[in-house]
């Protein structure tokens, strides 16, 4: 259970750092990326995006 959390923690972690560079691509702004402010500060639950990359990293381990 702590490994899974781990990896849940380490990839929102690494999709945070490339939002930015991925946005630009179109991820990020798909339906079912969702991003609301509270607190003064935005949040960012980038669902969609996080499974086309899933499904675009599976294809890739396929192939290989």
């Amino acid at each position: 259970m702590i490994r899974w959390l781990i990896v849940v923690f380490l990839a929102l972690l690494i999709f945070s750092g490339l939002r930015p560079w991925l946005e630009k691509l179109g991820l990020g702004k798909l339906p079912g990326d969702f991003r609301f402010r509270l607190f003064g500060r935005e949040w960012f639950i980038p669902l969609t995006s996080s499974v086309a990359l899933s499904l675009l990293a599976m294809l890739v381990a396929k192939l290989l």
